[in-house]
């Protein structure tokens, strides 16, 4: 047992966890003011429920020790947190409670789901975000968790790199948004694309979200040392390049310097840097945020286009930046930051195929999930709120509260 390590994993599970308001601040700012309540709600609520999911199951199916060989889910071992308590574990935690490592692994698990909300905000009855959350949480991310970072998983043996979840956290939600958004359908927007309501609210959301990703990525680490510092380094090398990157691109397109832009940049070079960051150098961290920056920009203006309506483009930022940060690992991790791993530039162009095939799998796996949960919630409870709810707004159609005091 290590005080050190403890002391730091303890501080980067918090921050973590204060992710999840500041995706509600985040999310809540960019929805209308009759739906801001309802989409906090989604973040804050969100996390009571995934922890419980989390300790009764979700934790046991992901980092159990595999159930058949295959490395494809965990066993019942770890059910309830049983034979989780306060000595490190030999496996994940050689240094830490193993409480500590599961807490830590618990936020992650909360805040992936919470990501998928913004592409039905405003139109989702909320009984079915519930149970949408628990199967998604339950057969999507604990699955995918296994596959890439317990040490029986079948992507972690290929030699996948995923350091703090670009395809566990971030590819995952991305995609499934984008199939949530397609079959929940566009929002009700009487001839108007709708507006941030609350602009300030939003910028709020993003500085929390940099706050917290500091933990995320460099509590990683799982130890207080070296590495967690370059993970910390990087994290914010790649999230200020690319919040200069979208703003200038989106200059470029409107001649408008959008704040609400500023916010989103940094969102996407957070995103496309988390799994990189225990591998890549501050160059390569430069390269990340200035191209992601510009990519997820693109992918925002591509989807107004084809008139999917993902209401908050999880899909361009977290699916296109955790899809374009996992193959920028395989080409710039870096054996200067870990020996043990290299990429493309330091002559391993077998990463970029392997990382290629963890994208490619967690896409598809997500994908295909995500439809079939949605079908069985539509079937039992309904996906959508009625018209006049709707039209109403949700704060006071499914809360009977408002956010603002006319």
């Amino acid at each position: 047992m290590n005080s050190g390590d403890t002391a730091w994993m303890l501080a980067s599970t918090a921050l973590v966890m204060i992710m999840l308001p500041g995706l509600a601040l985040f999310y809540g700012g960019l929805v209308r003011a009759k739906n801001v309540l309802s989409t906090v709600m989604h973040s804050f609520f969100g996390l009571a429920l995934v922890s419980i999911v989390w300790v009764v199951i979700g934790f046991t199916l992901a980092f159990g020790p595999d159930l058949n060989g295959l490395g494809l889910i965990g066993n019942l071992d770890f059910a309830f947190f049983n034979n989780v308590g306060q000595e490190p574990s030999a496996v994940y935690a050689t240094t830490i409670p193993f409480m500590l490592f599961a807490m830590f692994q618990l936020m992650f698990a909360a805040i992936t789901p919470a990501l998928i909300t913004g592409a039905f905000a405003e139109r989702k009855r909320f009984g079915s975000f519930v149970l949408f959350t628990i199967l998604w949480s339950i057969l999507i991310y604990s699955p995918i968790a296994h596959w890439v970072w317990s040490t029986d998983g079948w992507l972690y043996k290929l030699g996948a790199l995923d350091f703090a979840g670009g395809t566990v956290v971030h590819i995952s939600s991305g995609v499934s948004a984008l199939i949530v958004a397609l079959m929940i359908g566009r929002r009700r927007m009487n001839g108007h694309e709708p507006e941030p309501h609350d602009v300030p609210m939003t910028v709020l959301g993003a500085g929390l979200l940099w706050f917290g990703w500091f933990g995320f990525n460099a509590g990683s680490a799982l130890t207080a040392g070296g590495l967690a510092a370059s993970a910390f380094t990087v994290t914010n090398i790649a999230a200020a390049a690319a919040t200069v990157t979208w703003v200038l691109a989106s200059y470029a397109h409107t001649q408008k310097v959008s704040v609400v832009g500023a916010a989103c940049g940094a969102v996407a070079g957070l995103v496309a840097i988390t799994p990189a960051s225990g591998f890549v150098t501050p160059a390569g961290a430069l390269t990340i945020g200035l191209v992601a920056g510009a990519l997820c920009y693109s992918a925002t203006l591509l989807r107004a286009r084809s008139r999917v309506d993902d209401a908050l483009d999880v899909f361009a930022v977290h699916g296109i930046g955790g899809m374009f940060g996992a193959i920028a690992t395989g080409v710039l991790a870096s054996s200067t930051v870990q020996a043990a791993y290299s990429g493309l530039i330091d002559g391993n162009p077998q990463q970029v195929v392997t990382q290629a095939i963890a994208v490619v799998a967690t896409v598809a796996y997500a994908v295909v999930g995500t439809y079939l949960i949605v079908k069985v919630v539509d079937v039992l409870l309904g996906i959508r709120v009625k018209p006049e709810a709707e039209e109403l707004g949700l704060d006071l159609s499914v809360h009977g509260e408002v956010a603002y005091q006319v």
